[in-house]
């Protein structure tokens, strides 16, 4: 870290939409951190699949839960429900859900490099 910096999501750096949500990216200090809003409706198998053409989500996130409830089911078959206030650190390897009538709004400071971007097969 080589200086101060301050960046704001009103003015993020770059803006994915997808169906029933979208996300916000901003860089800082060589890091990317995404917030997501996801509105009722939204389904990552539904919304961002289509998109990202794998079998279920793949990017590993470590993220704050701002408001809202995401419901999410691992490829194992756990299934994990997050709150407004909770902290939540899952691999690749999943589907999520809002659960409720409130959009689930997260900061992600780790998996939203690629998120929603199309998957390009090497």
């Amino acid at each position: 870290m080589e200086k101060a910096e301050v960046k704001s999501f009103g003015t993020p750096d770059e803006v994915r939409e997808f169906p029933f949500g979208l996300i916000e990216i901003t860089k800082i200090g060589g890091a990317t951190v995404g917030r997501a809003v996801f509105e009722p409706g939204w389904k990552w198998s539904t919304s961002v699949q289509p998109i990202a053409k794998t079998k279920s989500c793949e990017a590993a996130h470590f993220q704050y839960h701002v408001s809202g409830t995401l419901l999410v089911k691992m490829d194992d078959g756990k299934i994990f429900e997050c709150h407004a206030g909770d902290v939540s650190l899952l691999p690749s390897g999943h589907d999520a859900w809002v659960v409720g009538n409130e959009p689930a709004v997260v900061v992600d400071f780790q998996g939203m490099i690629d998120y929603a971007k199309p998957h390009v097969h090497s």
